[in-house]
């Protein structure tokens, strides 16, 4: 009796330090309020093919009823030329659009994450489980930028959700599952690996992808990525592919940076981005021998932002960035990637080589919205969110101040205005426009859209 006694009160304690040390490292790594289950870091679980049939079986229970079915309903007015000169019909008629794509549950109670574009312009947004109960979902909030939205249903029950793993964790060549409804097939389950991460496809948005060559179709968009034991490792969005549906590779949003958008959005109602307020270029042969440097792998800085957390620390043009915190930067998507999960004011470790010698320094992220960026004496910033309610746009950068003498008759049209494009790239943020305006020559004309300050949409060339 006494040893039961003993075996009870030594589990009793092994149960309450592994509680405790789950309590410490894993609920306690963020200091904000989360409606995400993360998993510890230990997640992979390997998968051997050394004699025996490989077996998905756990990470497909574990996945598949997390993963639901989102139907987004449009009305869009269709106009018809000839009845209105006929019959002088204006306005147009009215069309029901339906469009379906996939979601996954992150909560017990009914929250959702998806892709902005599944429900993008929807009059109403219903929901199936993988039980085929249907629910009306309400929008919570979205992040166009990073293709990211919020749902929420109130279900009569406790729902299956998926815990969330470190996507810094997640390795080349690891095995993966992507789970969602391509073509209305619900609950479809595709294997494969890892095939690159920190994956730049030059979208005006997020830069940094988790690839793989799991079979990912048109429907498959807001599914889940996830690793061998069924946990969220990324967010399927888009496919790469010469036919439109399966022939190539798919492309996730990295589980940390869906957590973070979620959380922004929970908790201030919109993503809160923050910037080292840097520009520059990632390193290879051929950039290195153009700026004269040895290193082929690393950011080059080229350019340090007013009064940013980059300034402030002592970073210059010609440090070379080599690793923040504990995360190696080899590339921009790399940077961006891990900036991403990153808030204003937080602090992070900058590595650096400087004239051969290797640097570490603190920086303070400042707000992205404060960031500012000059090009042919147009100084440019970011628009808010007032600017996007009064002129009902979800993208473009503004006039801050003119300093370029031909233009300055011209200061007080063009102060306040918002640039759409540039050449015809959309002018998403500074960020953006300031890495597509570096490649053009001081003295190359391009031609501007932007939008007045009365309204109108007017284009120049400078």
């Amino acid at each position: 009796m006494k040893r039961l006694s003993g075996l009870f009160l030594v589990s009793l304690m092994s149960g309450a330090v592994t509680l405790g040390a789950y309590k410490l490292f894993i609920e306690g790594k963020s200091g904000h309020n989360s409606i995400v289950t993360t998993a510890p870091n230990n997640y992979n679980r390997a998968v051997s093919f050394n004699g025996e049939a490989a077996d998905f079986t756990v990470a497909a229970e574990n996945a598949v009823h997390t993963v639901v079915h989102v139907k987004n309903v449009s009305v869009r007015t269709v106009s018809n030329p000839i009845m209105e000169f006929f019959y002088g019909q204006r306005g147009g008629q009215q069309q029901e659009q339906i469009g379906t794509g996939s979601g996954v549950i992150i909560s017990e109670d009914g929250y959702i994450v998806t892709n902005n574009h599944v429900i993008k312009d929807a009059t109403e947004l219903e929901v199936t489980l993988n039980n085929n109960k249907s629910y009306k979902a309400k929008l919570i909030g979205t992040d166009s930028k990073m293709d990211i939205a919020l749902l929420k249903i109130n279900a009569d029950e406790k729902l299956p959700y998926s815990t969330f793993a470190d996507s810094d964790q997640v390795k080349v060549g690891e095995w993966v599952l992507a789970v969602g409804n391509p073509y209305n097939l619900n609950s479809t389950v595709t294997a494969g690996i890892v095939s690159a991460k920190a994956r730049n496809l030059n979208t005006n948005g997020l830069q940094s992808f988790i690839q793989t060559d799991a079979a990912v179709n048109p429907g498959n968009s807001g599914g889940a990525l996830v690793n061998t034991r069924g946990e969220l490792i990324g967010i399927n969005t888009m496919i790469s592919s010469p036919t439109g549906s399966y022939a190539g590779y798919s492309f996730a949003i990295p589980s940390n940076i869906t957590r973070k958008i979620i959380e922004d959005i929970m908790e201030f109602g919109g993503v809160q981005r923050g910037v080292l307020g840097i520009e520059g270029n990632e390193l290879n042969s051929k950039a290195s021998e153009e700026l004269g440097v040895k290193d082929t792998e690393g950011f080059y800085i080229s350019k340090i932002t007013k009064n940013s957390g980059a300034e402030k620390a002592g970073l210059r043009k010609g440090d070379i960035i080599k690793k923040i915190d504990t995360q190696k930067i080899n590339s921009f998507a790399e940077l961006t990637g891990y900036i991403s999960t990153k808030r204003p004011n937080d602090k992070v470790q900058v590595t650096f080589i400087r004239n051969g010698e290797t640097k570490t320094v603190p920086v303070t992220l400042i707000k992205n919205e404060v960031v500012t960026t000059e090009f042919k004496g147009l100084e440019l910033e970011n628009i808010d969110a007032s600017d996007k309610k009064k002129y009902r746009i979800d993208y473009g950068v503004r006039i801050k101040d003119i300093n370029n003498e031909n233009l300055a008759p011209y200061a007080d049209q063009l102060k306040g205005s918002i640039i759409l494009s540039v050449d015809n790239v959309k002018a998403t943020d500074v960020e953006s426009i300031s890495r597509f305006l570096n490649k053009k020559d001081e003295n190359q004309s391009v031609n501007i859209q932007m939008i007045n300050r009365i309204g109108q949409i007017i284009q120049i060339i400078l």
